[in-house]
């Protein structure tokens, strides 16, 4: 089948980095996915929460959606008193891909805080939450560093994400929107850049899928979060992070 965009089946939309687009945050970047556009910054305390053990610092996130991000305007979520349920599990999945891949120990007693604000939502805005979020990041231990306060990037790896779907029982990389909204199965893979899987999120919306199935979306996610964090590298190095 034809994609709306023209696209092959294994290929991603449009991506863009924009780093430093916040001038006061630690770490900031913009990421395009297509039509989707992510704010992410990234903010340092030095203070971890109680739960976390002395000496090692902590990764945690918050995901918020702007009333007009959608083609409808929404309410934003101080108006309701209350964090919608679906911005809840988004932000704890980002973290959770977040921390994966950083040495506690090594980063201290700090406390590393990404806000990634969606500005324009068109399909995949958690995953592009967390390969923007792990830009913002890196920017921010660089500063850090600069600022004596880490004498080494805290990390063991890339995290990238992506989404795959089947629609109309084609499997089909990084959907937009209205591709998304008619997919069958729509699945969200998180990877670092040895290939491992962090996260699946996987779901038969209108019917169930097979292992088969589930490992051709698989294998479509690695290809193209082998490409995000390529283009990852490739922005960081420009802005002076290196961890090679």
């Amino acid at each position: 089948m034809n994609r709306l965009d023209g696209r092959s089946n294994d290929q991603l939309r449009q991506v863009e980095i924009i780093p430093n687009i916040n001038k006061f945050a630690e770490g900031s970047c913009l990421i395009r996915c297509g039509n989707t556009h992510v704010l992410c910054t990234a903010s340092v305390e030095d203070k971890p929460p109680r739960h976390v053990p002395e000496g090692e610092g902590w990764v945690t996130a918050e995901y918020s959606m702007l009333p007009r991000a959608n083609r409808e305007r929404s309410r934003r979520d101080i108006s309701k008193l209350k964090l919608n349920g679906r911005s809840a599990e988004i932000q704890r999945l980002i973290g959770r891909a977040l921390r994966s891949v950083v040495d506690r120990k090594k980063l201290g007693p700090w406390n590393i805080t990404i806000d990634c604000d969606v500005l324009q939502g068109d399909g995949g805005t958690r995953t592009a939450s967390i390969t923007g979020g792990f830009v913002a990041m890196m920017l921010a231990f660089r500063k850090m560093i600069e600022a004596g306060q880490l004498s080494e990037y805290p990390v063991t790896g890339y995290v990238a994400a992506v989404s795959a779907g089947i629609v109309d029982n084609v499997p089909m990389l990084d959907l937009c929107y209205e591709e998304d909204s008619a997919a069958m199965v729509d699945l969200n893979c998180v990877m670092d850049d040895k290939g491992q899987l962090i996260e699946i999120q996987g779901t038969g919306e209108e019917r169930p899928f097979t292992l088969q199935e589930q490992q051709a979306l698989v294998e479509l996610c690695q290809k193209g979060i082998a490409q995000l964090q390529t283009l990852q590298r490739e922005i960081l190095e420009q802005h002076g992070t290196n961890t090679r």
